[in-house]
This record gives C-alpha cells, structure tokens and sequence, in this order.
C-alpha cells in the first residue's frame, strides 16, 4: 500500500470498485447500511484502510467513518448504474435520451442532445473518487 494516506484510500477504494464490478450482485447484497458486519474478515481490509487512511490523514474517528460511507455511496452507486445500464444493453433496451428538447427552456441538455449517451458511457470513477476523496479529507480538515 501506498505510505500516503490519500493514496492508500483511493488504492483501497478503487480495490472495492473493481471487486463489485466483478460481482455487482454483492453490491445489490451489501447496499444497506449494517453491512459491514456481514463482511468476511478477508474482505475488511478494505474498510480498514480507508477508515485508517482518513485517521492517519487527521480525521476523528466519526470522521473517518463518514468517509469510508460517502466513498462506499459513492462506488456502489457507480456499480449499480453501470451494471443496470449493461443489462438493459444486454436486453436490447439501449440508452434513453431525449432529442426533442426544447432549448428555450433547457438550453444546456439540448444542446448536449444525443451525445448524452456517449458521454455518460465514459469511465469517470477514477477520476470522480480523487476528487470525491480530496473534498472528503479537506472537510475533515476544516471540522478538526
């Protein structure tokens, strides 16, 4: 692992997204809170670096907690997303979006029309977690 603590969160995290897209059934399984304590002991590793990760960082221990949650809300919404958007690929219902927007009233969505799909298909996580974690720390900061 990483020796920075920021690193050692987002390689933890990024670990956790990689294992729910391989499975995304567990993510349906584990989206309640509460499921930590289902978590086999080799699957906590995870949970620990990331809550050790935000401590080492200056992070309370409540703090580090919330951390943990808003980057597990976070990934398992992206797994989700992508895994229900795959299977109504798979189905042959492919991606909603709407040409006939009337740009008067909605100008920017309009304008981004159809490209919507494409550009909602791009694989944004990595990126989205580096930001979501350094706003995360930077609050933790701030509230110590």
């Amino acid at each position: 692992m990483p020796g920075d603590p920021r690193e050692r969160i987002v390689t933890a995290a990024t670990a956790m997204h990689d294992a729910l897209t391989a499975w995304p059934w567990a993510a349906e399984v584990l989206s309640a809170d509460g499921f930590v304590g289902l978590l086999d002991e080799s699957a906590m590793w995870m949970v620990e670096t990331i809550v050790a990760g935000a401590g080492d960082h200056g992070c309370t221990p409540e703090q580090s907690v919330d951390v943990f949650r808003h980057i597990w809300y976070y990934t398992v919404g992206e797994v989700l997303v992508r895994a229900h958007s795959a299977r109504r690929r798979d189905e042959g219902r492919p991606f909603a979006y709407r040409d006939d927007l009337d740009p008067s009233r909605l100008p920017h969505l309009a304008a981004i029309g159809v490209r919507w799909a494409a550009l909602a298909a791009r694989d944004i996580y990595p990126e989205g977690l580096r930001t979501f974690v350094d706003g995360l720390l930077a609050q933790g900061e701030e509230r110590a």
